[in-house]
């Protein structure tokens, strides 16, 4: 079995100056980089641990000690990235670090020619363009003005225009509240999203009865359908990606069926 999570680490810590990470350069040293032993004190854990990870032993490293050992290494996005993805862990708290690296969100909806919408992981939408505003009605053409984020799920569950737009409502709401514990994981117990199941619990007896059943599914795209006061019946294939450095930022799209 290849060991791609501890040579990944291995052959950064060699290429990681000691005096880059505040450490005396002296010493005769058989190649430039890290010793093990440094690198294991500088991630407080023990050198014999660090060599059985780069050794691919049994061992299983923390989300909390791989970001310790990214920091220390100086890894790129990308490498950060790579490394989690190697050891099939979630990064904590990478989707905060990464909000500097901003998006032009407004200009990659206006781009699109059709109903479009950026998703966070709370499902609030961050962005939306003239053709979402138009479709949902009491939703993203309402809510804009608000002082709080246009949320989809409290459209869907507490806004009674939701049930006249969508056609099959109980059929959606149930894979959407499917979709959405999929979606956020191990963070349903992070504050503002615990708080937000918390309203919708409480003022939904739906929401509740579809959360407690614990479902969960992928949130695929497919054949949407809407009952519109204006424009009548429509059809639209929803296609959901996720930005390439923003992993909990969804664009939802919505292209002629």
């Amino acid at each position: 079995m290849q060991n791609k999570l501890g040579e990944f680490i291995r052959a950064h810590r060699e290429r990681t100056t000691p005096v880059s990470v505040g450490l005396p350069a002296g010493g005769r040293r058989r190649t430039p980089g890290l010793r093990r032993e440094e690198l294991a004190q500088l991630c407080d854990v023990s050198p014999t641990w660090l060599t059985w990870l780069e050794q691919g032993r049994e061992v299983a490293p923390s989300g909390k000690l791989l970001a310790r050992i990214a920091e220390v290494l100086q890894l790129s996005a990308a490498e950060r990235t790579y490394l989690f993805s190697l050891a099939e862990r979630l990064e904590p708290q990478h989707d905060d670090e990464a909000a500097d690296a901003s998006e032009p969100l407004g200009e990659i909806v206006a781009a699109i020619d059709g109903p479009a919408y950026i998703l966070d992981r709370q499902w609030d939408a961050l962005a939306w363009n003239e053709h979402a505003a138009a479709l949902f009605g009491g939703w993203l053409d309402v809510e804009e003005a608000e002082p709080a984020q246009p949320n989809l799920l409290r459209f869907m569950f507490r806004n009674p225009a939701a049930r006249g737009l969508i056609i099959g409502w109980e059929d959606r709401a149930r894979r959407l509240v499917a979709e959405f514990r999929a979606d956020i994981g191990k963070h349903a117990s992070d504050p503002s999203l615990a708080a937000l199941i918390a309203e919708l619990s409480q003022g939904s007896e739906e929401f509740r009865a579809l959360w407690t059943s614990h479902d969960v599914v992928h949130r695929e795209g497919g054949l949407r359908r809407f009952l519109h006061p204006r424009a009548g019946e429509l059809g639209f294939n929803q296609i959901t990606l996720h930005l390439a450095r923003r992993h909990d930022l969804k664009l939802v799209m919505l292209l002629p069926a």
